[in-house]
């Protein structure tokens, strides 16, 4: 159950007798520039004033958290900003929260900082999802894509008392009767897993019975409720659950073992099923290749730190680490991945 507000597959619609509404592209790209101006303008102001004034990227960073305090996006800024500070590698960090529209409000206030390098923004699989669901004016080629540093992998759950004991099992029922199977998961990153999984299967995506529910414990007691027959879940938020007996775990959603995740994989079971939850980090456009060099010096070193690696085993993240060569090829071949997934739901 992702963590991070990504968008509903079904946007609500505009409130009767609400007028015209303005078109969504350019809404969100004035509330951005609104949004860019007030708390980014504010929160950045000292770290600005600290560049111009000739001192290197490491005296003061803003790290942008799209979305509100307390989800899987601000989990991993803040996780990061107290390595930084423990490891003493800036000086002063501050995270940003900037919630709204799957993170594509925050994407347009980090777009309206070109130049300043002294902001960086942590992103992922549901803020990638967003600009394609959305259509959003602003996209993550109007920004520097720095990398990835890790990703949270869903695993397929059923209730304990489940008459499926395995990936298999339930599968097969499902395709008997596909709309008999009603699924849930916290929002449409889980979708679209469900979604991936169906295809493998050789179900049809739109023709699946899938019940989002508002974060992870509305989908528990779905499953626990009879709501919910099966869930696509972010395994830390059901890692409880599963230990106690209450959920059952039948696959981790990956191409390869984790470590410390006592499960196969899909793709081991037969399911070429492989999406993730990572984490990216990404700057403004319009900055210096020495700019880039010194933040990507300190993302390296932030994610070498103990402080950071007790967050990966803590929050029982996998580390995925995706280089600055890298990070184009892999944003594409996973929007190229998602657009088929929305695609199949008939979004």
């Amino acid at each position: 159950m992702a963590p991070e507000e990504p968008p509903n597959v079904h946007p609500p619609a505009s409130p009767a007798g609400s007028g015209s509404a303005p078109p969504r592209r350019t809404a969100l790209k004035v509330l951005g520039g609104v949004v860019a101006a007030g708390a980014i303008g504010t929160a950045t102001y000292g770290s600005i004033a600290s560049a111009s004034g000739g001192e290197d990227l490491r005296s003061s960073l803003t790290i942008i958290a799209p979305a509100a305090a307390g989800g899987g996006w601000d989990t991993a800024a803040r996780s990061m900003q107290q390595a930084q500070r423990a490891g003493g590698i800036v000086n002063n960090t501050q995270v940003v929260n900037i919630p709204g529209a799957g993170g594509t409000i925050a994407l347009s206030s980090l777009a309206s900082q070109r130049g300043h390098a002294e902001t960086l923004m942590i992103g992922g699989t549901g803020l990638l999802a967003a600009t394609i669901q959305y259509g959003s004016s602003t996209t993550l080629e109007d920004v520097t894509n720095l990398g990835v540093v890790v990703e949270e992998n869903d695993v397929i759950v059923v209730p304990g008392d489940s008459e499926f004991e395995s990936l298999d099992d339930l599968v097969e029922a499902w395709k008997k009767d596909v709309g008999g199977i009603p699924w849930t998961g916290g929002g449409s990153f889980d979708q679209l897993v469900v979604t991936q999984l169906a295809v493998a299967a050789g179900v049809t995506g739109s023709e699946v019975n899938y019940i989002s529910s508002d974060g992870g414990g509305e989908a528990t007691q779905a499953l626990l409720n009879g709501t919910a027959k099966a869930a696509s879940s972010g395994y830390p938020d059901s890692v409880d659950m599963i230990e106690s007996g209450r959920l059952k775990a039948l696959a981790v959603v990956a191409e390869k073992p984790i470590e410390g995740i006592d499960l196969p994989t899909t793709v081991d079971l037969g399911y070429d099923v492989t999406l993730t939850n990572w984490r990216s980090m990404h700057a403004p456009a319009g900055i210096s290749e020495d700019e880039i060099s010194q933040l990507l010096a300190i993302i390296e070193e932030t994610i070498a730190t103990p402080d950071w690696k007790e967050s990966v085993r803590h929050y029982h993240w996998a580390e995925n680490v995706v280089d600055r060569d890298e990070v184009q090829h892999y944003l594409d071949g996973q929007a190229e991945l998602i657009r088929s997934l929305y695609e199949e739901l008939g979004v």
